[in-house]
């Protein structure tokens, strides 16, 4: 398993290529590219020289044994469509999109397949990425899709039951945080004055260093919660109005996300069985 093929060259795809390159678990060598916009795969690989673009997802799939699928759901259909013919069962797909079933995949491909959902924290060589695998897997490739994420991220296995909670909270998690931490500063900018330069420099320090108590386990979120608030203090009176409207709120977050990723779901496969009738 030398040589990996990225099919999908986006945001995702592109993150995980270079933290993988940048962790030294891959070798630009080692990494060949495909994306159905020539061009952007082009200039990745000329920010990393020795990256190899693919002429065409069938080439790159007879190049390469280990795939990545880094492309959006509704895609899988013509993709498969590019691929199916030249796998072997010596093939691994790995797809990172979370609506398309394995079993499905796995009805559509000779070879072994597996999932892993990672987060823009891997960027940072940090975070979590949702590992979760088929029938055919066997414990070598198992292993290989361990040891080559954990260069990245802290591999977790999940259950398909469990997968799009596990991917609100790791890989959406850092969009929710984000706004939610931009809502802080907008609004102290506009109740006090201060500078949005500055709100933005003391929140992004705060989050990071709250971040390391927890690294460091000085600290739970609820005994970090509990030494800051002090009985009759400012942190207390603050957290009034939190306590009030923050509460169900991602209750209705997590029901959105569900049903839209059930809606993805039957939209996928809709079309995957009609490819296969």
């Amino acid at each position: 398993m030398d040589r990996i093929g990225f099919i999908g060259t986006g945001s995702m795809g592109t993150i995980l290529i270079e933290a993988l390159l940048s962790s030294k678990a891959l070798s630009p060598g080692q990494i060949m590219i495909g994306n159905r916009t020539p061009a952007k795969a082009e200039r990745l690989a000329e920010l990393y020289p020795g990256l190899v673009v693919a002429p065409s997802n069938a080439e790159l799939a007879e190049a390469a044994k280990v795939l990545l699928l880094c492309v959006k759901p509704l895609e899988y259909k013509v993709l498969l469509e590019q691929i199916t013919p030249v796998l072997t069962p010596e093939h691994l797909l790995i797809t990172i999109t979370s609506p398309i079933k394995l079993s499905l995949l796995e009805e559509r491909v000779p070879c072994a397949v597996a999932r892993v959902v990672p987060s823009i924290t891997n960027a940072a060589r940090s975070g979590i990425s949702l590992c979760e695998f088929g029938s055919r897997i066997d414990e070598a490739q198992k292993q290989y899709i361990l040891k080559l994420f954990s260069s990245i991220s802290h591999p977790t296995m999940v259950s398909e039951a469990f997968l799009r909670v596990t991917s609100d909270i790791t890989s959406c998690g850092p969009a929710f945080l984000s706004y939610i931490l931009q809502q802080m500063i907008q609004e102290a900018v506009n109740e006090t004055g201060i500078s949005e330069d500055a709100a933005t420099y003391l929140t992004t320090k705060m989050f990071i260093g709250m971040a390391d108590l927890l690294k460091e386990d000085i600290f739970t979120l609820p005994s970090l919660q509990q030494r800051v608030c002090v009985p009759g203090g400012i942190t207390g009176e603050g957290l009034i109005p939190l306590k009030e409207g923050i509460p169900g709120l991602f209750t209705e977050v997590y029901r959105r996300t569900h049903a839209k990723f059930a809606e993805d779901q039957e939209l996928v496969e809709q079309r995957l069985t009609n490819h296969q009738r």
